[in-house]
């Protein structure tokens, strides 16, 4: 059993951007916070399923170049291959958890 609390972990981008929460030994996950005008950076994973869970914030969820109005409640499931992004084009915080599984922290396409 692992127990964390998100108060203490940082966001990589000191205020804001991904905050992992739990790494390895079989899944990734946490929370990502933009701040309006920021973005979560056009990626892809190679072997690694991505989910994200929307509950604050209405950005844009970008799939293969597809852009999608996000509400709160929605869930993505991004497929090994597609790249994506979040792109926070509102005047109001938006705060994402995500999934990655396997954990493969070297998985990552950049774009």
């Amino acid at each position: 059993m692992e127990k964390m609390n998100e108060k203490d972990r940082a966001y990589r981008g000191g205020t804001s951007g991904v905050k992992y929460l739990l790494r390895g030994p079989r899944i990734d996950w946490g929370v990502i916070l933009l701040k309006p005008g920021e973005t979560m950076g056009a990626h892809g994973h190679r072997e690694v399923e991505e989910t994200f869970y929307f509950f604050q914030g209405t950005p844009k969820m970008v799939v293969d170049d597809v852009q999608y109005r996000v509400e709160v409640g929605d869930a993505f499931r991004i497929e090994p291959g597609e790249k994506h992004d979040i792109v926070n084009d509102t005047k109001e915080e938006t705060k994402v958890v995500f999934i990655k599984v396997p954990y493969l922290p070297e998985d990552k396409i950049t774009y």
